[in-house]
């Protein structure tokens, strides 16, 4: 059905793990395992002792236990979440922190239901009141001891987790975010950024997300927020957490674009753009095994209590599983980052630690770019209005050109594409989407508490594809270096699916690989530039694709059917190779469960036997107009008893084109029969 329309990244998802020890000296004797006779009664009842270690225990415990999912229910029945809330305003800054890491693992373990019911149960109140008075701390005079000080923020850095968790997954703590001067104090923890990296990283990890598409709050944007931003971009501090740090303060900057006076608009983008950019110039494949060696050299000299330390946490590490552990406390800290275990380790992990920014910020780098390219996308009405069902909008050609307008190439603004073109974001997007460097797949399997960053690597290939899909949908080909480069990064693509044995089967990575291809292959069959895939690659392709569960890596491998076909079908002595293209077009439209894999299927027909001797040739061996023919009333049956409650509104406006298109379709092979 022509281009599609780019996908905008929401904030993505940063997963962490945790496992909080802390304050149970004098609680040693109720260290027995819970988890068997359900804990949650004794543990919260422990919440009432006059004795502070007891309640910081009691906390510490439930932070522990709630990360078994299945416990969550108990809790919540025995109203934790009110009994829990008091704490955080607590006479002790430990059993506050503590109680705050409690509230943020549930938050992180328990997903949207879970925090809207925090919400629900009024878990903002004491929150908001704990963010008020820890601000008000960071400056206090009264607040002398250095120890102390580094208290108060450690319990803020838990409540600005805490806080983000919640405004991710509920609408109604944005909501509340928006109305109590959050902004304000998420924006003070952020400039803490010279001497506290951890509580910077966490506010911008907060000011990220509840910055994005939120228009209420953006009219509060005041020039001290992004006098805030701005000093972050502008810090120039070393060090990948830093890094990270810059980079989600550009993305909070660049959601608050239209708050920025129009001014001082083409600097902050230039700022921003500038970020991500050098950003991307970080190469992992070599940082991370240099990384690597160096925490290996530290850790041979080190003294050997620290070596069984390391050995344990790393065993501990490799127990748990950390796609599963999402954004929770850890020993007492914060964490920064997903799939980090850098806090069951020793505290001096700094490499890992070093590893794991480095990859976040990448990725976040990359998911920033794609919501650039997506910011003058049309709205759905928009869309909606653009496709009409009514016959008067029939093209020359006899087809309703509804679909080809619905998806007609997007345009960026003159002002984004030079940004990111003269900072050479499409060359270093381009480059990041190759595989990992096997060596640094080698050194981090070597490691129990290193084997995360693999799984990392190749989301940030997956990430770098689809921001080169959207690079590719929204940009022309001049811009991109003309037929040379066009031709150059088909290469590449064709060797990241076709290079090995067999086709991946990662459902990630074939997602985005294929969405780049079939953008790609589009600009090129536009410039009427040679193609590089083969009938065989084409085929194998469509193969694995078929197979793949995923709707959107079926439509794009059925439009790069279409796309090649309709090229090869102005060539001579194609017909052979139409004919095995037909054939799979044809399977597709008539066997495939989904309707808009179907449409898909038909439309990209539509293409390949438009016109032409070799296709007419053919259409007339795999018996396509008898085929289609029959398929007319199925196809338009499955709309009309399946369409209204499966599919959106904008998804049925261009099946009933499809269904049009169709029967004209039909129309027109009856009189090439005719001939």
């Amino acid at each position: 059905m022509g281009k599609s329309k780019t996908t905008k990244f929401k904030r993505p998802q940063f997963n962490v793990a945790g496992l909080p020890v802390n304050a149970a000296k004098e609680a040693g004797a109720e260290e027995e395992d819970h988890e068997d006779d359900g804990p949650a009664a004794e543990l919260l009842e422990k919440l009432q002792s006059p004795s502070a270690d007891v309640r910081e225990f009691a906390c510490a415990s439930i932070s522990r236990v709630v990360q078994q999912s299945q416990t969550i229910p108990g809790f919540l029945q025995r109203d934790a979440v009110r009994r829990l809330g008091p704490m955080l305003l607590d006479s002790s800054l430990a059993v506050r922190e503590t109680a705050t890491g409690a509230l943020r693992n549930l938050s992180a373990c328990g997903g949207q239901e879970v925090c809207e019911d925090m919400v629900k149960h009024d878990v903002m109140t004491p929150l908001t009141a704990l963010l008020r008075e820890c601000c008000a701390g960071f400056d206090s005079a009264v607040v002398a001891v250095k120890d102390q000080n580094n208290a108060v923020e450690d319990v803020a850095t838990e409540a600005v987790n805490l806080l983000w968790n919640l405004c991710e997954s509920s609408s109604q703590a944005l909501s509340v975010f928006n109305k109590s001067g959050l902004l304000d104090m998420v924006v003070q923890c952020l400039e803490r950024h010279p001497h506290n990296t951890e509580l910077a990283i966490s506010a911008a990890h907060c000011l990220h997300t509840v910055t994005e598409d939120n228009p209420e709050l953006l009219c509060s944007i005041n020039a001290a927020v992004l006098g805030t931003l701005e000093n972050v971009l502008l810090s120039s501090q070393p060090g990948m957490a830093h890094t990270l740090l810059r980079t989600l303060a550009a993305g909070a900057l660049w959601n608050m674009k239209g708050s920025l006076p129009a001014a001082r608009q083409a600097q902050a983008l230039n700022a921003v753009v500038a970020t991500l950019s050098k950003c991307l110039d970080f190469d992992a494949g070599v940082l991370i095994p240099e990384l690597r060696r160096a925490e290996e050299v530290r850790y041979r000299s080190a003294a050997p209590a620290t070596k069984v330390e390391g050995q344990a946490a790393e065993e501990l590490a490799e127990e748990m599983d950390e796609e599963e552990a999402p954004k929770m406390r850890k020993n007492g800290k914060s964490a920064k980052v997903d799939n980090d275990f850098s806090d069951f380790l020793p505290r001096d992990k700094e490499e890992l630690r070093e590893a794991t920014a480095l990859l976040t910020a990448q990725q976040t780098s990359l998911e920033i770019i794609v919501n650039m390219c997506c910011s003058d996308d049309p709205s759905d009405d928009e869309w909606e209005e653009e496709s009409s069902s009514d016959e008067s909008d029939m093209g020359p050609d006899g087809l309703c050109d509804g679909v080809s307008n619905l998806m007609s190439p997007l345009c960026l603004s003159a002002e984004i594409q030079g940004a990111l073109i003269n900072h050479n974001i499409p060359e270093k997007v381009l480059k990041k989407t190759g595989f990992p460097r096997q060596e640094a797949i080698d050194v981090c399997h070597q490691n129990s508490s290193w084997r995360g960053m693999t799984k990392r690597m190749h989301r940030i290939q997956s990430r770098a594809l689809t921001c080169l899909h959207s690079i590719l949908s929204t940009m022309d080909a001049e811009s991109l270096g003309g037929a040379a480069a066009l031709q150059e990064a088909a290469q590449h693509l064709s060797s990241l699916v076709f290079g090995a044995a067999e086709i991946p089967k990662d459902e990630e990575f074939l997602e985005a690989v294929i969405s780049a291809m079939r953008s790609l292959l589009q600009m090129i069959a536009s410039k009427n530039i040679p193609q590089c895939m083969t009938p065989q690659q084409l085929m194998s392709l469509s193969e694995a694709a078929t197979c793949c569960e995923v709707v959107s890596v079926r439509v794009n491998a059925v439009a790069i059917l279409g796309i090649t076909g309709s090229t090869l079908a102005k060539e001579k002595g194609t017909a052979e190779t139409l004919q095995m293209i037909g054939n799979a077009l044809l399977h597709v439209a008539t066997k495939d469960a989904n309707l808009v894999v179907n449409g898909e299927a038909l439309d990209a027909l539509f293409d390949v036997f438009a016109d032409g001797e070799e296709a007419e040739t053919a259409a007339k061996n795999i018996n396509l107009l008898p085929t289609l023919k029959a398929l007319q009333p199925v196809f338009k049956a499955k709309i009309r008893k399946e369409g209204r409650g499966k599919y959106s509104a904008q998804q049925l406006c261009v099946l009933d084109n499809i269904k049009i298109n169709l029967r004209r379709f039909v129309g027109y092979l009856e009189k090439v029969v005719k001939k």
